[in-house]
């Protein structure tokens, strides 16, 4: 494990030394003066730290305070009576309240009078100041009167909870009343919060380097059993070799060149030569559902494809978290009730093979949703032996999907054994160009909205109204696509200036990061048993999940820099929405409330970046607190995950008061360039399961 960071936290170090002052062995003459002394000056200290404490009762302070000692109790108007000390207070209180007065209307006084030679800036950025110092000195002062309360660890989870995602609790769902699909669905309203840390397995180990981490994972480290690898019947299961610390997808097995055949098979459909050229045809992001574990994904990475695997909640067998830990995008979603949390134009392919979404149940609705989610000039790829269809029964299906491919403007390319391709229309106008009656409506603009948060499946074309309708095949090809030109950027209402701005100050502040990173992550292991050294540009992460991801900067500047990493860009609900913006530079990302559990298998992520996060949700009346926050971040971490908090400096005091409870080591580190704001760098520790406690 990397080097423990110091908490940084601050107060009175007591030296060892300061015992001999009570040594047994010392005279009652000495030691009586001594500890006088040392009363006296620890008075004095805590008369500058909290003025009013000396003021109060001393619980242990001698005998003067009641019986003198010779036994008779002390004069009622004595100095040092009780009744004397108390007036004594009370005048003192008195005065202060006077002067509190004075100063108050002095204060005022003097604000009437200049406030208006104050430029507005100037008072815009005081008040702020003033805000954030009350808001400093609140926290301060309920610190001091919760004391040790406030900082008590957090319990840990029992063993049940090892890959515990919230929302998804099948059984519950229909004891609630959901069916036909919608019990697999995610509902938060009745879920109760999370109040204790989840452990990993209990022979949990460290994933492997990326890249070695996407083909070798640990068994022990996923919810999976040999039958049910063996009992899988997707091609990309079927890759997988099993075995008693290992789940290996290397290429070992022939079954690797199925996927290389499978995918240069759906280039050749496409009109191409080969899955290299996808990105010369605009494919960049593919939404891959019920992906498997992620294969074919995997195989495109190296093509600079960037493919976003969705699938159901599994208790058991997941294929989102053994795509997670091989490092791969991937989140749980369901196409069963409600529209997944993208925009409309958001992805250049959709991909199913052997997926399990029957397209030609409920009318249709799950194509819509298909064709919602997908860009102008997008593929559908469609592998499944009802395309291939021979009884009566399965040819009346799959003659429903190809109808209903053709009403939604869809062209059929290609079919080739059980696989089929689709083209969406780059033209508008196809839609009025149908027969009356044929295929679904245009929805109008109250449901077509850049926002579906789990809304309820649409039965109408959604994003035809939409500034975003542009082909995939005019938009300029990856890396371009990541930069916006200015009218591009017009679209989403910002200006070239506010986004190279932008641009710049996250480059330099991704190598401020990893600057700062590096040789906490080195200093210790330099590499891993068993791991080749790690060569530039270090891969130290591969998954990063940015909470609040703006225009997604961070991603780009990532990318940029030549880090090896993913970035999972949130954009919080509470805030402005610039996922499509996000989308259509070429990254994936979604749309989430920070209030609710993330979508997502325990011990994800390497790194958590959250920018701006804690003062955009605490600063309205939310229905979470920070801690909250913390505690859902701390399940989607990884053991010795890294998290990077940068926000106003009085909140990060507050956040960084938070992680002794959580058990992070955390240190906050000052921002040169920007007073207002600090930086807190933590890391979750590796801690492991007593076996006592199973």
């Amino acid at each position: 494990m990397s080097r423990p960071l110091h908490r940084g936290t601050s107060g009175v170090r007591i030296s060892g030394n300061s015992n001999d002052l009570f040594d047994s062995q010392m005279k009652d003459k000495t030691e009586k003066e001594d500890l006088d002394r040392n009363r006296s000056s620890d008075n004095s200290y805590l008369a500058l730290r909290f003025p009013f404490r000396v003021l109060l009762p001393d619980n242990n302070s001698p005998s003067k305070h009641g019986a003198s000692e010779n036994g008779f109790p002390a004069e009622p108007f004595n100095v040092g009576s009780p009744r004397s000390r108390h007036k004594l207070a009370l005048l003192l209180l008195k005065l202060s309240l006077v002067m509190i007065v004075i100063l108050a209307l002095t204060g005022s006084f003097w604000w009437t009078i200049t406030i208006s030679t104050l430029k507005r800036g100037q008072i815009s950025h005081g008040y702020r100041r003033l805000q954030e110092q009350l808001v400093s000195d609140l926290w301060d002062i309920g610190e001091i009167s919760l004391g040790s309360s406030k900082l008590k660890d957090m319990e840990f989870c029992s063993q049940e909870f090892e890959n515990y995602v919230p929302c998804f609790n099948v059984s519950d769902n229909l004891v609630s009343g959901y069916s036909d699909g919608s019990e697999n669905d995610r509902h938060c309203e009745h879920e109760s919060r999370q109040s204790c840390l989840v452990l990993p397995p209990v022979n949990y180990r460290i994933p492997l380097r990326w890249p070695t981490g996407r083909d070798v994972i640990w068994s022990a480290n996923v919810k999976i059993t040999a039958q049910e690898v063996l009992s899988s019947g997707s091609l990309t299961k079927r890759m997988m070799m099993l075995d008693e610390e290992q789940i290996s997808f290397r290429s070992a097995s022939l079954m690797f060149d199925g996927v290389e055949d499978y995918s240069h098979q759906i280039a050749e459909m496409i009109g191409l030569r080969n899955e290299s050229n996808f990105i010369q045809a605009g494919v960049r992001t593919i939404l891959d559902v019920g992906c498997g574990y992620g294969s074919f994904g995997a195989h495109l990475f190296s093509k600079q494809l960037l493919t976003m695997c969705i699938a159901n909640y599994e208790a058991s067998g997941s294929q989102v978290q053994l795509t997670l830990e091989r490092g791969l995008p991937a989140m749980i979603g369901s196409f069963a009730s409600k529209q997944l949390p993208y925009p409309s134009l958001s992805f250049d392919m959709l991909h199913c093979a052997w997926c399990g979404v029957d397209w030609d149940q409920k009318d249709g609705i799950f194509l819509i949703e298909a064709d919602r989610v997908l860009r102008p000039g997008g593929y559908f790829v469609w592998t499944s032996p009802l395309t291939n269809a021979r009884n009566k029964q399965n040819l009346k299906r799959w003659n429903f999907v190809r109808v209903f491919a053709e009403n939604l403007c869809w062209e059929m390319l290609s079919q080739q054994e059980e696989t089929v391709v689709w083209k969406k229309t780059i033209k508008r106008n196809c839609y009025s160009s149908r027969k009356s009656g044929s295929g679904p409506a245009i929805c109008s603009k109250a449901h077509d909205v850049e926002s579906p948060y789990y809304r309820p499946l649409q039965s109408c074309i959604a994003g035809t109204q939409s500034r975003r309708w542009i082909p995939i095949a005019e938009r300029t090809t990856w890396p371009s696509r990541s930069h916006l030109n200015k009218t591009e950027l017009a679209v989403y209402g910002l200006h070239s200036e506010e986004f190279t701005e932008d641009a710049e100050t996250w480059k330099a502040t991704v190598n401020n990061y990893w600057s700062l990173l590096s040789p906490l992550i080195f200093s210790d292991h330099p590499k891993r048993p068993g791991d080749e050294d790690p060569s530039p540009p270090y891969n130290m992460l591969r998954n990063v999940l940015d909470m609040n991801a703006h225009f997604g900067g961070f991603n780009s500047a990532l990318l940029e820099g030549g880090k090896s990493v993913w970035v999972m860009n949130v954009v919080p609900t509470s805030g402005p929405n610039y996922l499509p913006m996000i989308l259509d530079r070429g990254f994936v990302g979604v749309l989430h409330d920070w209030c609710e559990a993330f979508p997502s298998y325990p011990r994800t992520y390497d790194l958590v970046h959250a920018e701006g996060l804690l003062s955009l949700e605490l600063a309205q009346k939310r229905r979470c607190t920070m801690l909250d926050l913390f505690t859902e971040v701390d399940r989607l971490l990884r053991p010795e995950g890294w998290v990077i908090i940068r926000d106003t400096a009085s909140m990060v005091e507050s956040a960084r008061s938070l992680t002794t409870g959580l058990k992070w080591d955390a240190r906050v580190i000052e921002i040169e360039s920007n007073s207002d704001e600090k930086l807190l760098i933590c890391q979750k520790p590796f801690s492991k399961r007593v076996a006592s406690s199973l």
